[in-house]
């Protein structure tokens, strides 16, 4: 088993690995690299929320949003009556 998990750019280094076969030809190969780039989302997803989990550890549970999407949304909001949403408006 492997301790500390992944490094940065062994990170990178798979995501450009599942990138390279979603483009391959063979239905079974690009599928396996869709599932390699989901997969490394999700463990960057995973890395954010425990980071804010040490950051915030006093926070209530149940008070969070339930997902990376609303928390990013609360903390980077337009100012009001500002007709830019920024890159998480979608």
């Amino acid at each position: 088993m492997r301790e500390g998990g992944f490094k940065a750019d062994e990170l990178e280094q798979l995501r450009r690995w599942g990138s390279g076969l979603q483009t391959d030809a063979r239905e079974e190969v690009a599928a396996a690299g869709r599932a390699i780039v989901l997969l490394i989302e999700e463990i960057e997803r995973l890395h954010v929320l425990a980071w804010d989990r040490r950051l915030y550890p006093e926070e209530d549970p149940q008070e969070l949003p339930s997902t990376l999407r609303e928390r990013l949304r609360q903390r980077i909001r337009p100012h009001p009556g500002s007709a830019d949403h920024g890159p998480f408006h979608r």
